[in-house]
Protein backbone atom coordinates (compact mmCIF):
# COMPACT_ATOMS: atom_id res chain seq x y z
CA UNK A 1 0.00 0.00 0.00
CA UNK A 2 1.64 3.49 -0.88
CA UNK A 3 2.44 5.38 1.81
CA UNK A 4 3.37 9.59 2.02
CA UNK A 5 5.49 10.24 4.78
CA UNK A 6 5.42 14.16 5.89
CA UNK A 7 8.67 13.87 8.06
CA UNK A 8 12.14 12.62 8.54
CA UNK A 9 15.96 13.66 9.20
CA UNK A 10 18.14 12.29 6.40
CA UNK A 11 19.44 15.40 5.69
CA UNK A 12 20.90 16.05 8.86
CA UNK A 13 22.72 12.56 8.24
CA UNK A 14 23.61 13.30 4.79
CA UNK A 15 25.02 16.55 5.42
CA UNK A 16 27.32 15.23 8.96
CA UNK A 17 28.44 11.35 8.19
CA UNK A 18 31.59 10.67 6.02
CA UNK A 19 30.69 8.75 2.76
CA UNK A 20 27.33 8.07 2.72
CA UNK A 21 25.01 7.71 0.10
CA UNK A 22 21.36 7.83 -0.28
CA UNK A 23 20.83 4.83 -2.45
CA UNK A 24 21.39 2.26 0.29
CA UNK A 25 23.54 3.17 3.16
CA UNK A 26 22.15 1.10 6.04
CA UNK A 27 22.83 4.49 8.18
CA UNK A 28 19.56 5.88 6.88
CA UNK A 29 16.38 4.70 8.02
CA UNK A 30 14.51 6.55 5.14
CA UNK A 31 17.21 5.64 2.07
CA UNK A 32 15.92 5.25 -1.11
CA UNK A 33 16.14 0.82 -1.35
CA UNK A 34 13.98 1.56 1.83
CA UNK A 35 11.82 3.54 0.46
CA UNK A 36 10.97 1.61 -2.06
CA UNK A 37 10.56 -2.04 0.15
CA UNK A 38 8.00 -0.06 2.37
CA UNK A 39 6.20 1.29 -0.57
CA UNK A 40 6.66 5.13 0.26
CA UNK A 41 5.44 6.64 -2.49
CA UNK A 42 6.23 10.28 -1.21
CA UNK A 43 9.07 11.60 1.24
CA UNK A 44 9.14 14.75 3.14
CA UNK A 45 12.60 15.67 3.98
CA UNK A 46 13.26 18.06 6.70
CA UNK A 47 15.76 21.02 7.09
CA UNK A 48 16.56 20.79 10.54
CA UNK A 49 19.47 22.64 12.19
CA UNK A 50 20.85 21.85 15.56
CA UNK A 51 20.44 24.37 18.32
CA UNK A 52 23.71 24.58 19.52
CA UNK A 53 25.30 25.81 16.55
CA UNK A 54 26.52 29.76 16.29
CA UNK A 55 23.30 31.49 15.01
CA UNK A 56 25.73 33.28 12.55
CA UNK A 57 26.33 29.65 10.79
CA UNK A 58 22.47 28.41 11.11
CA UNK A 59 21.67 30.19 7.95
CA UNK A 60 24.96 28.81 6.03
CA UNK A 61 23.85 24.68 6.93
CA UNK A 62 19.82 25.05 5.67
CA UNK A 63 22.22 26.11 2.25
CA UNK A 64 24.19 23.23 2.91
CA UNK A 65 21.18 20.98 3.51
CA UNK A 66 19.33 22.02 0.77
CA UNK A 67 22.27 21.12 -1.46
CA UNK A 68 22.23 17.79 -0.27
CA UNK A 69 18.75 17.32 -1.00
CA UNK A 70 19.71 17.89 -4.57
CA UNK A 71 22.61 16.35 -5.12
CA UNK A 72 22.53 13.06 -2.83
CA UNK A 73 18.49 13.19 -3.06
CA UNK A 74 17.35 14.68 -6.69
CA UNK A 75 20.38 13.02 -8.77
CA UNK A 76 19.69 9.50 -7.81
CA UNK A 77 17.40 8.15 -10.37
CA UNK A 78 13.88 7.78 -9.60
CA UNK A 79 13.30 10.75 -7.50
CA UNK A 80 11.34 13.53 -8.07
CA UNK A 81 11.57 16.90 -6.20
CA UNK A 82 7.80 18.01 -6.16
CA UNK A 83 7.85 21.53 -6.15
CA UNK A 84 3.71 21.60 -6.83
CA UNK A 85 1.97 19.52 -4.60
CA UNK A 86 -0.13 18.29 -8.09
CA UNK A 87 3.15 16.31 -9.19
CA UNK A 88 2.28 13.75 -6.18
CA UNK A 89 -0.66 12.61 -8.64
CA UNK A 90 1.45 12.15 -12.07
CA UNK A 91 4.58 10.29 -10.33
CA UNK A 92 5.42 6.82 -12.34
CA UNK A 93 5.02 3.51 -10.71
CA UNK A 94 8.45 3.55 -9.88
CA UNK A 95 8.92 7.19 -9.46
CA UNK A 96 9.16 8.67 -5.56
CA UNK A 97 8.51 11.97 -4.56
CA UNK A 98 10.83 14.48 -2.58
CA UNK A 99 9.67 17.10 -0.90
CA UNK A 100 11.75 20.03 1.47
CA UNK A 101 9.83 20.71 4.73
CA UNK A 102 11.76 23.52 7.21
CA UNK A 103 11.91 21.98 10.77
CA UNK A 104 12.07 25.48 12.74
CA UNK A 105 12.94 29.05 11.72
CA UNK A 106 16.08 29.42 14.04
CA UNK A 107 18.34 29.89 10.73
CA UNK A 108 16.38 32.93 9.81
CA UNK A 109 16.80 35.41 13.02
CA UNK A 110 14.30 37.87 12.50
CA UNK A 111 15.48 38.76 8.63
CA UNK A 112 12.48 37.55 6.50
CA UNK A 113 14.51 37.47 3.36
CA UNK A 114 16.26 34.40 4.94
CA UNK A 115 12.76 32.76 4.52
CA UNK A 116 11.82 33.85 0.95
CA UNK A 117 15.11 32.22 -0.25
CA UNK A 118 14.39 28.98 1.80
CA UNK A 119 10.81 29.37 0.42
CA UNK A 120 12.35 29.65 -2.94
CA UNK A 121 14.41 26.50 -2.91
CA UNK A 122 11.18 24.34 -3.06
CA UNK A 123 10.26 24.22 0.58
CA UNK A 124 6.81 23.03 1.11
CA UNK A 125 5.77 22.69 4.90
CA UNK A 126 7.49 25.17 7.53
CA UNK A 127 7.27 24.61 11.18
CA UNK A 128 8.27 27.79 13.43
CA UNK A 129 10.14 26.41 15.73
CA UNK A 130 11.30 23.09 16.86
CA UNK A 131 11.49 22.62 20.89
CA UNK A 132 13.26 25.72 21.51
CA UNK A 133 12.53 29.43 21.43
CA UNK A 134 13.15 31.57 18.43
CA UNK A 135 11.96 35.09 17.03
CA UNK A 136 9.18 33.64 15.69
CA UNK A 137 7.66 31.59 18.51
CA UNK A 138 8.33 29.08 21.41
CA UNK A 139 9.01 25.73 21.06
CA UNK A 140 7.55 22.56 22.80
CA UNK A 141 10.01 22.48 25.67
CA UNK A 142 9.38 26.01 26.30
CA UNK A 143 6.82 27.83 28.99
CA UNK A 144 3.11 26.57 27.67
CA UNK A 145 2.02 30.88 28.34
CA UNK A 146 4.40 31.94 25.66
CA UNK A 147 3.23 32.61 22.60
CA UNK A 148 3.78 33.71 18.74
CA UNK A 149 5.96 36.87 19.00
CA UNK A 150 5.67 39.63 16.67
CA UNK A 151 8.02 38.65 13.91
CA UNK A 152 5.91 35.68 13.80
CA UNK A 153 2.79 37.24 12.65
CA UNK A 154 4.89 38.37 9.36
CA UNK A 155 6.26 34.79 8.69
CA UNK A 156 2.86 33.67 8.80
CA UNK A 157 1.93 36.32 6.98
CA UNK A 158 4.96 35.35 3.74
CA UNK A 159 4.01 31.37 4.54
CA UNK A 160 0.19 32.28 3.41
CA UNK A 161 0.78 34.47 0.48
CA UNK A 162 3.46 31.41 -0.40
CA UNK A 163 0.64 28.98 0.07
CA UNK A 164 3.37 26.53 2.25
CA UNK A 165 1.93 24.15 4.84
CA UNK A 166 2.49 25.38 8.44
CA UNK A 167 3.15 22.70 10.61
CA UNK A 168 2.84 23.29 14.26
CA UNK A 169 4.19 20.30 16.03
CA UNK A 170 7.07 21.42 17.78
CA UNK A 171 4.96 24.13 19.03
CA UNK A 172 4.24 24.96 22.63
CA UNK A 173 0.49 25.75 23.57
CA UNK A 174 0.06 28.83 23.61
CA UNK A 175 1.80 29.51 20.74
CA UNK A 176 -0.22 26.68 18.96
CA UNK A 177 -3.54 28.59 19.94
CA UNK A 178 -2.22 31.74 18.17
CA UNK A 179 -1.21 30.21 15.08
CA UNK A 180 -3.88 28.26 14.52
CA UNK A 181 -6.68 31.48 13.24
CA UNK A 182 -3.69 32.90 10.99
CA UNK A 183 -2.63 29.91 9.13
CA UNK A 184 -4.48 29.38 5.82
CA UNK A 185 -2.51 25.74 5.65
CA UNK A 186 -1.75 23.55 8.81
CA UNK A 187 -0.63 20.49 9.80
CA UNK A 188 1.08 18.63 12.61
CA UNK A 189 3.59 16.44 10.00
CA UNK A 190 4.66 14.56 13.28
CA UNK A 191 2.58 14.45 16.80
CA UNK A 192 0.41 11.90 18.89
CA UNK A 193 -2.12 12.24 21.08
CA UNK A 194 -1.27 13.38 24.01
CA UNK A 195 -4.40 12.00 26.50
CA UNK A 196 -1.98 8.22 25.45
CA UNK A 197 1.03 9.78 25.83
CA UNK A 198 1.66 13.01 28.37
CA UNK A 199 4.38 14.50 26.07
CA UNK A 200 4.37 18.13 25.02
CA UNK A 201 5.09 16.81 21.83
CA UNK A 202 1.86 15.47 21.59
CA UNK A 203 -1.47 17.04 20.80
CA UNK A 204 -4.24 17.55 23.45
CA UNK A 205 -7.67 16.46 22.31
CA UNK A 206 -8.33 20.13 22.54
CA UNK A 207 -5.58 21.25 20.46
CA UNK A 208 -6.56 17.80 18.00
CA UNK A 209 -10.06 19.03 17.65
CA UNK A 210 -8.98 22.39 16.64
CA UNK A 211 -6.92 21.99 14.50
CA UNK A 212 -9.30 19.75 12.43
CA UNK A 213 -12.00 21.96 12.58
CA UNK A 214 -9.49 24.96 10.53
CA UNK A 215 -8.91 22.65 8.07
CA UNK A 216 -6.17 20.82 9.13
CA UNK A 217 -4.66 17.18 9.40
CA UNK A 218 -2.83 15.29 11.53
CA UNK A 219 -0.08 12.84 11.31
CA UNK A 220 1.10 10.50 13.96
CA UNK A 221 4.96 9.67 14.56
CA UNK A 222 7.14 6.40 15.31
CA UNK A 223 9.48 7.56 18.13
CA UNK A 224 8.41 5.56 21.45
CA UNK A 225 8.95 8.73 23.88
CA UNK A 226 5.50 10.30 22.13
CA UNK A 227 3.54 6.60 21.78
CA UNK A 228 4.28 5.11 25.26
CA UNK A 229 5.99 3.34 28.29
CA UNK A 230 5.58 -0.52 26.75
CA UNK A 231 5.72 0.43 22.70
CA UNK A 232 4.61 -1.79 20.24
CA UNK A 233 3.10 -1.51 16.50
CA UNK A 234 -0.06 -2.01 18.58
CA UNK A 235 0.05 1.24 20.79
CA UNK A 236 0.79 3.43 18.13
CA UNK A 237 -2.53 2.29 16.58
CA UNK A 238 -4.00 2.81 19.37
CA UNK A 239 -2.82 6.70 19.31
CA UNK A 240 -4.63 6.25 15.37
CA UNK A 241 -7.72 5.27 16.72
CA UNK A 242 -7.97 7.67 19.17
CA UNK A 243 -7.70 10.57 17.21
CA UNK A 244 -9.77 8.83 14.48
CA UNK A 245 -12.55 8.70 17.26
CA UNK A 246 -12.16 12.72 18.38
CA UNK A 247 -11.60 14.38 14.86
CA UNK A 248 -12.11 11.27 12.38
CA UNK A 249 -9.98 9.01 10.36
CA UNK A 250 -10.30 11.27 7.12
CA UNK A 251 -7.86 13.96 8.75
CA UNK A 252 -4.78 11.31 9.53
CA UNK A 253 -1.67 10.54 8.06
CA UNK A 254 1.88 9.55 8.59
CA UNK A 255 5.08 11.35 9.61
CA UNK A 256 7.98 8.97 11.02
CA UNK A 257 10.57 10.83 11.87
CA UNK A 258 12.50 8.66 11.00
CA UNK A 259 16.69 9.17 10.87
CA UNK A 260 15.62 12.19 13.82
CA UNK A 261 14.94 9.45 16.07
CA UNK A 262 17.63 7.02 17.99
CA UNK A 263 15.59 4.03 18.77
CA UNK A 264 12.41 2.48 17.04
CA UNK A 265 9.02 0.32 17.95
CA UNK A 266 9.82 -3.25 17.14
CA UNK A 267 8.72 -4.03 13.56
CA UNK A 268 8.80 -0.58 12.63
CA UNK A 269 12.86 0.08 12.55
CA UNK A 270 13.17 1.94 9.33
CA UNK A 271 11.26 2.65 5.89
CA UNK A 272 11.45 -0.62 4.99
CA UNK A 273 9.33 -2.40 7.45
CA UNK A 274 6.75 0.12 7.46
CA UNK A 275 3.76 -1.87 5.65
CA UNK A 276 4.06 -3.92 9.54
CA UNK A 277 2.13 -0.64 10.34
CA UNK A 278 -0.28 -1.08 7.45
CA UNK A 279 -0.77 -4.32 8.36
CA UNK A 280 -1.13 -3.66 11.95
CA UNK A 281 -3.54 -1.20 10.83
CA UNK A 282 -5.67 -3.17 8.62
CA UNK A 283 -6.77 -5.23 11.65
CA UNK A 284 -8.94 -2.69 13.08
CA UNK A 285 -9.92 -0.08 9.35
CA UNK A 286 -11.17 -1.08 6.43
CA UNK A 287 -8.81 -1.30 3.04
CA UNK A 288 -10.36 2.41 2.41
CA UNK A 289 -9.72 3.73 5.89
CA UNK A 290 -6.47 2.69 5.88
CA UNK A 291 -5.32 4.03 2.05
CA UNK A 292 -6.83 7.63 3.34
CA UNK A 293 -3.64 7.04 6.08
CA UNK A 294 -1.30 6.48 4.17
CA UNK A 295 -1.73 8.00 1.48
CA UNK A 296 -5.35 9.43 0.16
CA UNK A 297 -6.17 11.48 3.29
CA UNK A 298 -3.16 13.59 2.08
CA UNK A 299 -3.86 14.04 -1.62
CA UNK A 300 -7.20 15.14 -0.65
CA UNK A 301 -5.63 17.81 1.54
CA UNK A 302 -2.95 19.06 -0.72
CA UNK A 303 -5.18 19.08 -3.38
CA UNK A 304 -7.00 22.17 -2.43
CA UNK A 305 -3.76 24.01 -2.33
CA UNK A 306 -2.37 26.05 -4.84
CA UNK A 307 1.12 24.88 -5.50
Amino acid sequence: MKIIDLHCDALMKLTTLEAITFADDVRLQTNKERLQQGQVKAQVFAIFIEPDLPQSMKFLEVVRQIEAFHTHICQTEGMVHITDWAQLETLAPQEIGAILSLEGCDAIGDDITKLQAILDAGVKLVGLTWNEENAVAYGAEQDASLGLKAFGREVIQLLNERDIIIDVSHLNEQSFWDVLPLAKHIIASHSNARALCDHPRNLTDAQAKALVAHGGHIHVVYYPPFIGEQVTLADLVSHIQHLADLVGIEHLGLGSDFDGIDYTVNGLAHAGEVQNLVHALEAHFSIEEVQGITSQNLLRYTAQIKA
